[in-house]
């Protein structure tokens, strides 16, 4: 029996956009379609991964600069990468991912001035991979907010950034979008839950094809 071909797929988005919600169902999809799954998140994923998560996710807005910030996002995705997406994927199982590289293209990239050579670098030496499908959901930057910070999670660090900043993460997710069709696919996260998903699946349909 021949072994599946692995697929990588991301979530991404601004905060409170429902990245999460969308992830576990999508897994259960595929998990009940016979599909081995590993569901996981960045910043994390890995326990190298979840010690940086914590230097990155808490603490005051100000704490890093976008240069260091980057740094940091890149070597928990490096150890993840290594540690967790790499061999599910060479094991033929579906990677369902709660953002990934291009979260740092938007936050540090597009969000935090002119850093996206900067990030464009340390991705081509560090990680050298990219989604096979990445699904982005798109919803008011005003509503995700308010969504976020309602979460009180302590990981709220960028939430705090407030509303402008936001707006700036969703117009950089919005130009990803349209510069990568062929990988990036635009989901209206302003809905029902399940009207997500039932677009969610669609998209997975046709990439697991």
């Amino acid at each position: 029996m021949t072994q599946p071909q692995g697929l990588f797929i991301t979530f991404e988005g601004i905060d409170g956009a429902g990245k999460s919600t969308q992830a576990r169902a999508l897994g259960a999809w595929c998990e009940a379609g016979g599909r081995e799954v590993v569901l996981t998140r960045e910043p994390g994923g890995s326990a190298g991964a979840e010690e940086i998560r914590r230097l990155l996710v808490e603490g005051a807005p100000d704490r890093w600069s976008g240069e260091t910030e980057t740094l940091l996002f890149t070597a928990a995705r490096r150890d993840h990468l290594e540690r967790v997406i790499a061999p599910a994927l060479e094991a033929g199982k579906v990677v369902i991912c709660d953002r990934f590289a291009d979260s740092t293209r938007v936050y540090q990239g597009a969000a935090r001035g002119e850093l996206r050579a900067f990030v464009d670098t340390l991705h081509a030496l560090a990680i050298q991979r990219e989604p096979d499908l990445t699904l982005i959901l798109d919803m008011d930057p005003e509503v995700a907010l308010s969504r976020g910070l309602a979460r009180r999670s302590g990981e709220d660090r960028f939430e705090e950034e407030g509303l402008a900043f936001q707006q700036k993460l969703r117009a950089g997710f919005l130009a990803l979008a349209e510069a990568e069709p062929g990988r990036c696919r635009l989901i209206d996260a302003g809905r029902a839950p399940e009207a997500i998903t039932a677009d969610v699946i669609a998209c997975a349909q046709e990439a697991l094809r």
